[in-house]
């Protein structure tokens, strides 16, 4: 079971339609994909979140070469070797990204190994489905009165598609933020809805969305600020009454032990591959029911994340806990996504918004190798 081999694969793909966000707009989709080969030939597959070419260097150049040779089942030995071989220069950032797809692919190979889902070996699965919310409503180019029309009834189209839950995007801007908040809620009121500004706002911005979305009850409000500043976390929380959720751009316990400490985060939001990958969001849970406070992944990119975050809310606890507990709620991010969708023989299950929790030994999905080749722009081998 010792690693004899690290591939990695840069995929890409081209959007018939752009999409964009507060910030940008995206027209294509990168993703970079690790394999993990033992002597014995079992495999394990993983993904990192981030910008694919450069993570790729950081694990071909400098981590699948230091893990060579390592016991592979030793999941948090290895994750150690990594992190002091880089702790000068890499608490976080790519590397950390590179790390945690590594750390994915190592929990996909033990299952494998030992015959157990990713769930069982991070304690047992608490159900068999998961509850998914769905992340859409992204801005296309069209005018704003268009826009609107447009991004209601997408939202509309969820929920007949069975989504309880979704979340929309805002930070555009704050009047057609507020529009579009009341909007939606008007023509969804029994669902429950989300917003998640990819920290557009300043403070007083920040202040006046949250209260129009405490006014429509929506049920939290996703980086409403920048992840620098922290300090104002405190100022915006002591305004608002809506739980604060953020997380998806901090990495490692020790990040996330200073959101935890700050009392001004209701919602934990770490990717699982980008965070330190499994390994690390295991302790960032269990950081976080020591402090009361909930976790749920953010999700992006391939099967291999949204396979691991099921796993992983399949697995998990809400806190503090009741007879009738609050929903963890899987992200299912709905905008196209042909490597997610057209890439895998073996995918999570999604019907009337519940996610299967796949059984099958390690994350249970399966990577199809013709598909893979159409996709990959760049492989790479370290053995």
């Amino acid at each position: 079971m010792r690693i004899a081999c690290v591939r990695t694969h840069h995929v890409r793909c081209q959007l018939d339609t752009p999409f964009g966000f507060s910030q940008w707009f995206y027209d294509q989709r990168n993703v970079l994909l690790i394999e993990v080969v033992t002597e014995c030939g079992v495999t394990g597959w993983g993904e990192c979140y981030g910008p694919a070419d450069v993570i790729q260097g950081a694990v071909e150049k400098f981590y699948a070469p230091r893990i060579l040779k390592m016991h592979a089942l030793s999941t948090d030995a290895i994750w150690q070797h990594m992190w002091r071989s880089s702790l000068d220069f890499a608490r976080s950032g790519v590397m950390m990204s590179a790390m945690s797809g590594i750390d994915m692919a190592l929990w996909d190979l033990k299952g494998k190994a030992l015959g157990l889902s990713v769930s069982e070996l991070m304690g047992g699965r608490n159900r068999d489905q998961v509850p998914c919310y769905a992340t859409g409503m992204y801005y296309t180019d069209l005018p704003e009165e268009q826009l609107l029309e447009s991004l209601v009834e997408e939202g509309v189209g969820y929920a007949n598609q069975g989504f309880e839950a979704m979340k929309i995007k805002v930070g555009k801007n704050v009047p057609f933020d507020e529009r579009f908040i009341k909007a939606l809620r008007e023509a969804l009121p029994e669902t429950a809805l989300m917003a998640d500004s990819n920290h557009a706002f300043d403070l007083p911005e920040a202040i006046r969305v949250g209260r129009v979305l405490e006014e429509y009850k929506y049920d939290w409000f996703e980086e409403p600020l920048a992840p620098e500043h922290l300090h104002l976390f405190k100022n915006l929380h002591d305004k608002l009454d809506i739980c604060l959720a953020t997380g998806e751009c901090v990495q490692t316990r020790f990040a996330y032990n200073g959101l935890i400490q700050s009392n001004s985060v209701h919602l934990l939001q770490p990717d699982l591959a980008y965070c330190g990958g499994p390994s690390e969001a295991l302790k960032i849970r269990a950081m976080a029911s020591a402090n009361g406070v909930n976790v749920i992944p953010h999700v992006w990119g391939t099967q291999l994340n949204l396979a691991a975050a099921t796993h992983f809310l399949a697995s998990a606890y809400h806190e503090p806990g009741r007879a009738e507990p609050k929903k963890l709620l899987l992200e299912y991010d709905r905008t196209e996504n042909p490597l997610r969708d057209e890439m895998y023989d073996v995918m999570v299950k999604v019907e009337q918004g519940k996610a299967n929790v796949p059984t099958a030994a390690g994350l249970g999905v399966e990577i199809n190798r013709d598909a893979l080749k159409k996709f990959t722009v760049k492989q790479t081998e370290t053995k």
